[in-house]
């Protein structure tokens, strides 16, 4: 038996697929991103072990902080079929600020995560972008988040992102259910289109069943701005951030509660901005979904119940004001160029939300 020399192999972190230079270099290229969205009480800069910021005391006597958290789901998937990272960014902001805002909160500052199998600087500064651009369009800092490489749990081009986010209401401004009352009207806000919400679902019903591609072109998604509007565009269309829009809302109306239609559709969030007692009956005659839900549908062969507990069906969040607000509201929304319109009114009775009669027709 030979007691021949051996060599051992050396190895590194960067040789077990996680490369330190590459998250240092998107850190720095993404640093120009997010100081777009400072705010006056940000603390120090990005980069640090911690975000600061400094609440105003003088602006808040009784300050309740609210807090949520999220992700943007499998819309994931299409942008990166497409190579376009830019947007979902904008989702992840809008999932996060939109449920702070329902209780009459300004969001304040977010904190962001991206978990990717291998850091490419260019995509991440790409991912942030899209989250710095919704952090502007909610008035909101992004001061701080985390860049995690997973090789050997992740593929190298797979990514997830979610967010943490802070806001601040005044103790005797909260809004929600306790605020309502009968003879209240519910004023619904037009959605975008998905939103980030039932998108398994969507994969499943075009590409699975209907067999669709992301570049097909789709007549019903036609506009002024996309003639020739691709399957894909318009599955990317980013989620409407309405954050500004109700805390002006709020701020120039009486406004008892507000409710963010995600994942449960229309009845299932609704419902939660009710107290017990109380009923509303949404009139499916008021409006016609986007275009994009009667695709789905159709292709998928899914039922109008599935269809109405899966997706917003064409409204991305709801107010509930006092009877007199109703055309002020209307008029305050117009001016924020926030397509907005009455779905029905709040009355006794115990059954919770339910949907009536007939989607109104295209045209």
């Amino acid at each position: 038996m030979s007691s021949g020399s051996t060599t051992q192999r050396t190895i590194s972190y960067q040789s077990a697929g996680v490369d330190i230079e590459a998250g240092d270099r998107a850190v720095e290229a993404l640093k120009h991103s997010v100081r777009k969205t400072t705010r006056p009480e940000v603390v120090g800069g990005i980069g640090g072990f911690a975000g600061l910021f400094a609440l105003d005391t003088e602006k808040y006597k009784k300050p309740l902080l609210a807090s949520s958290t999220d992700g943007v789901g499998t819309k994931l998937v299409i942008a990166q079929k497409l190579g376009i990272h830019d947007t979902v960014g904008i989702d992840l902001v809008a999932m996060v600020v939109d449920d702070l805002v329902v209780c009459g909160a300004e969001p304040l500052f977010l904190l962001d995560y991206v978990a990717t199998g291998q850091v490419v600087p260019e995509k991440i500064a790409e991912i942030v972008g899209g989250i710095a651009d919704g952090c502007r369009l909610a008035g909101c800092s992004l001061i701080g988040g985390e860049i995690a490489e997973h090789p050997g749990v992740m593929k190298a081009d797979d990514y997830d992102i979610s967010a943490t986010g802070v806001g601040v209401v005044e103790a005797d401004e909260l809004l929600g259910p306790e605020r309502v009352k009968p003879g209240d009207v519910a004023i619904a806000m037009r959605a975008s289109g998905v939103h980030s919400n039932g998108f398994s679902l969507v994969r499943e019903a075009l590409f699975n069943v209907g067999d669709m591609e992301l570049d097909t072109v789709i007549p019903e998604f036609a506009s002024a701005d996309f003639p020739q509007k691709t399957l894909g565009q318009e599955l990317l269309t980013p989620t409407h951030i309405y954050a500004k829009d109700c805390l002006e809302l709020a701020k120039e109306c009486d406004v008892h509660a507000f409710a963010h239609i995600t994942g449960g559709g229309i009845a299932g969030n609704l419902v939660r901005s009710l107290p017990e007692g109380l009923q509303i009956e949404v009139d499916r005659g008021t409006w016609t979904p986007n275009p994009v839900f009667d695709v789905v549908q159709r292709v998928g062969g899914i039922g109008r119940e599935e269809m109405e507990r899966t997706f917003n069906m064409g409204i991305g969040m709801v107010a509930i004001v006092a009877p007199d607000q109703v055309d002020r509201s209307l008029a305050v929304l117009t001016a924020r160029h926030v397509e907005s319109w009455t779905i029905g009114e709040v009355v006794e009775g115990d059954a919770g939300v339910r949907l009536s009669g007939e989607y109104a027709s295209a045209g």
